[in-house]
């Protein structure tokens, strides 16, 4: 199902591309934290609803989005005798079995966009990181502009890169919240069935004793040779939670990242504006809330790099 959207992802990414050219031709900046937001808002809404809702001046309206939403479902789940495909109509089917009910759509675009946004603040604080990115992009994906979803597959460094900054910038820190089905036992305490456990992702993913000395350093190569994966199997990795409430939409996420990633980086390059003390690492303050996405925007300089025919 994710992948039969890939046309969706291609027309988006693509016209995130055309802006940024854009700004790189008129040495401009841009706020990647809003084009982020849109990109994925823009995605998911053609998904999910069959068009998007950006304004005209080409920012999402969230609110009308989620004014919207229930109205969609309304007219799809009463349009039952109409043959459709969108996203919609498959999440119905799913209620209709008494199964797992749909908040895909605000959860993924948010969360989504922050990894987008995470991702490309590590790779600008470390160019040594898109070298080795871009030298691989470039061996899958030679002869062509765009790096499409087969590509990003072959791709081992660009997934160590993600699963790094979901190590390191979860999009939610603190993940669903549990409840004890039972009393327990531990490590002295007794505590008593019904208790609402939570669980920190961000603490656990940057542990020392777990992670190393240099836990709290972007370093994907710690990924290549590794098992981890994102299915919460191992708690020392829960960027996408475990168990029976593990993120249900785990690949429609990566991929968007991953190809928008691998795109963003084959075609420019990105530098930031020198602060008035000579300052020129991106701040990597974090928002206040359950979502631990950008304090402030994330503002660049993006330049296109001209490949040899």
């Amino acid at each position: 199902m994710v992948r039969s959207f890939h046309k969706e992802r291609e027309e988006e990414i693509n016209i995130l591309m055309e802006k940024l050219e854009q700004a790189s031709s008129s040495s401009s900046t841009v706020n990647l934290s809003q084009f982020f937001i849109t990109l994925t808002s823009d995605i998911m809404s053609k998904v999910a609803l069959g068009r998007k809702y950006s304004s005209d001046e080409g920012t999402v309206n969230i609110k009308t989005v989620v004014r919207t939403f229930s109205r969609v479902v309304q007219e799809h789940d009463l349009d039952v005798d109409k043959k459709r495909s969108g996203f919609v109509d498959r999440l119905l089917s799913i209620q209709r079995e008494q199964t797992t009910p749909f908040d895909m759509f605000i959860g993924g675009t948010a969360t989504t966009s922050s990894l987008l946004e995470w991702t490309l603040t590590e790779l600008v604080r470390h160019p040594e990181c898109v070298k080795k990115l871009r030298d691989e992009i470039c061996s899958v994906s030679a002869h062509n502009s765009y790096v499409n979803e087969d590509d990003v597959e072959k791709m081992n460094y660009l997934n160590a890169i993600v699963k790094e900054t979901l190590r390191l910038h979860p999009p939610l820190s603190i993940i669903v919240p549990r409840l004890l089905s039972e009393d327990v036992r531990l490590r002295g305490y007794d505590i008593a069935a019904g208790t609402q456990v939570m669980i920190n992702a961000w603490a656990i993913q940057r542990d020392k004793a777990t992670w190393g000395p240099d836990a709290e350093k972007f370093k994907p190569e710690r990924h290549l040779n590794s098992s981890l994966d994102f299915q919460g199997q191992d708690y020392k990795f829960i960027p996408f939670g475990s168990g029976r409430r593990l993120c249900p939409g785990i690949r429609l996420a990566l991929v968007l990242v991953e190809v928008t990633v691998a795109n963003l980086v084959k075609r420019f390059d990105w530098r930031v504006q020198v602060g008035p003390y000579g300052v020129d690492k991106l701040d990597l303050a974090e928002a206040a809330g359950i979502e631990a996405c950008r304090k402030y925007p994330l503002i660049v300089f993006p330049t296109s790099v001209v490949f040899p025919i």
